[in-house]
């Protein structure tokens, strides 16, 4: 089995796959054609700095994870061609704006998006979990406070994707999410990689998005109970005023949030590099919870994520969804001028393989010597 660097995200119809290079996305456009975009861009978290040291690693991966994830999902919502303001004259306020901050309007909103999500975030699993427990144990020393907080932050997240995937424009993202774990589970088992082979895998995945906030609950649970045992065992810290008493425990968990995105980053690199049966009982929860956060996809929607992927592999570019999808058609309803390549797929891979095969042959002869 093979390792793929490649990781992505559902989009609306259709799926974001980001290498190390860039990142590559392709949508089924409303007229049912696969059209597609690349933006290159690196991660600042770069090995031999200090963007690049374990657990600040983490905060950055999750601050480029939330930025990108904003900014490819209005791109989707452009390419599949529901940009209905995009000739509309902008009005003083958003030409205001545009002069002010120096950005677009389209950039601004996205930021104040960003923003507003993450507010929605903290006081959904860090301001309500901790209301609550503050209202059953008080204000008083109780490490049993902080484990409660802890288990109704996990029953808040797991609620909230139920109720998320209730909503049918939801049911379709997680089914390209689906489509888009399919494509990487059959390139790594070394598969014929066409939408019918992929069908096949599994649409779990023990690097998934799911995976990671699940390891964000379960390590803030550890990390808060040890520093409030900390602060009220060890250092004594006892604040009578309950408001205050209140305030100071959500500011220190506000504070040691990057702390627990960059652990959490941390345990999932190390259990999705190894099978044994120790990381699968870490891997479990959130390989469970993928049963909410993924759908079992159609093909079209898996031809629409292997876009995305030989385009973030570099086997492809753009262009060659894009002119696809321009070229007229003939009355058959098949693009003039354009040749098919009817199982590229299967002929990249059997390339592949006769290149891995190459390599260990190279490879023994230079241990025969």
């Amino acid at each position: 089995m093979r390792r793929c660097a490649v990781g992505g995200q559902a989009v609306m119809e259709g799926v974001m796959m980001k290498s190390e290079e860039g990142i590559a996305m392709a949508v089924r456009r409303a007229d049912g054609k696969i059209v597609a975009s690349y933006t290159a861009q690196t991660t600042r978290a770069k090995k031999g700095t200090f963007l690049g040291l374990p657990i600040v690693r983490g905060v950055v991966a999750l601050f480029e994870s939330l930025s990108t994830g904003m900014k490819t999902t209005t791109e989707s919502a452009k390419m599949y061609g529901e940009d209905a303001f995009a000739d509309e004259e902008p009005s003083k306020f958003e030409k205001w704006l545009a002069k002010t901050f120096g950005k677009s309007v389209e950039n601004i909103v996205i930021g104040v998006a960003a923003v507003l999500g993450i507010l929605l975030a903290v006081g959904l699993f860090m301001f309500l979990p901790q209301l609550i427990a503050s209202l059953i144990f008080g204000e008083g020393k109780s490490v049993w406070r902080s484990l409660v907080e802890g288990l109704l932050r996990v029953a808040i997240y797991v609620g909230y994707l139920l109720a998320v995937s209730g909503i049918k424009d939801m049911r379709r993202i997680f089914m390209y999410h689906g489509a888009e774990h399919k494509t990487i589970s059959c390139y790594e088992a070394e598969d014929v990689l066409d939408p019918a082979h992929a069908m096949k895998h599994t649409r779990l995945h023990p690097r998934c998005g799911t995976n990671y906030l699940f390891l964000v609950m379960a390590v803030s649970i550890f990390v808060l109970t040890v520093v409030d045992v900390v602060f009220q065992y060890g250092l004594h810290i006892n604040i009578t005023n309950k408001l205050l008493a209140f305030l100071f425990r959500f500011g220190t968990r506000i504070l040691l949030l990057p702390l627990i995105a960059g652990l959490s980053y941390e345990v999932l690199r190390w259990a999705a590099k190894r099978d044994n049966l120790f990381t699968k009982i870490v891997r479990a929860p959130g390989m469970g919870l993928q049963y909410i956060t993924t759908k079992e996809p159609t093909e079209d929607m898996i031809e629409v994520a292997m876009a995305a992927f030989y385009i973030a592999m570099g086997e492809r570019t753009p262009e060659y969804y894009n002119d696809l999808a321009d070229a007229p058609e003939d009355e058959e309803g098949d693009a003039e001028g354009v040749i098919v390549d009817v199982e590229p797929t299967e002929a990249a891979y059997e390339a592949e393989t006769a290149e891995t095969a190459e390599d260990a042959e190279t490879e023994a002869e230079g241990a025969g010597e």
